[in-house]
C-alpha cells in the first residue's frame, strides 16, 4: 500500500512538473543565449492596432511529462476497482484515459496571453510582432523594434 502511495506522489509531481513551461522566452524583455553580445538593428515605429492573442508552445518545447504523469495515475485509480481481469482493464483504460488527460493539461499549461501589435515603422511599412502580453501597451504608443527578421521584438521608446 505504501507503494501506491508513493507513486501516487511521483505521478502528481511528474505532472505538476510537466506545466512548467517557461513561457518567459516569449517576452520583450528576454533574449536568448545567442542574441547576447550581437548587434541588433533598431527601428522605430507607432503602434497602429493591438489585438489579444495566445502563445501554444512549439511540439518541441513540450515534454511527454504530462501524458506520463496521467498514465500512472489513471493507472493507479483504474488499479482501484474490480478484481481479476476487470481489475487489468480498469488499470489499462485508467492509464490510456489518464495519459490523454494529461496531455491536454499540459497542452493548456503551455499557452501564453499575448497581443498582436501592428506597428507602422517610421520608414512608412507596416509589421506585426506578436509577443507575450506582459506590458499594457497602448494604440498611438512610440516604440522600438529591436532585431530583424523571425527574431523581432518591441521595446518602449
Amino acid at each position: 500500500m505504501k507503494l501506491k502511495r508513493y507513486l501516487s506522489i511521483a505521478a502528481i509531481g511528474l505532472l505538476s512538473l510537466g506545466g512548467c513551461a517557461n513561457s518567459d522566452l516569449y517576452s520583450g524583455d528576454v533574449y536568448r543565449g545567442s542574441q547576447a553580445k550581437t548587434g541588433q538593428s533598431v527601428n522605430y515605429g507607432t503602434i497602429v492596432a493591438l489585438r489579444p492573442v495566445q502563445i501554444q508552445a512549439d511540439a518541441d518545447n513540450s515534454s511527454p511529462l504530462g501524458g506520463i504523469g496521467g498514465a500512472v495515475i489513471g493507472g493507479l485509480l483504474g488499479n482501484q476497482i474490480g478484481g481479476g481481469s476487470g481489475r487489468v482493464l480498469a488499470t489499462a483504460a485508467g492509464a490510456i484515459g489518464g495519459s490523454v488527460a494529461g496531455s491536454k493539461i499540459e497542452g493548456a499549461a503551455n499557452k501564453v496571453d499575448a497581443v498582436e501589435m501592428e506597428i507602422r515603422r517610421d520608414a512608412g511599412d507596416t509589421v506585426i510582432v506578436v509577443q507575450k502580453a506582459d506590458r499594457d501597451w497602448q494604440i498611438g504608443q512610440r516604440v522600438r523594434l529591436i532585431g530583424s527578421g523571425a527574431s523581432l521584438s518591441v521595446a518602449p521608446y
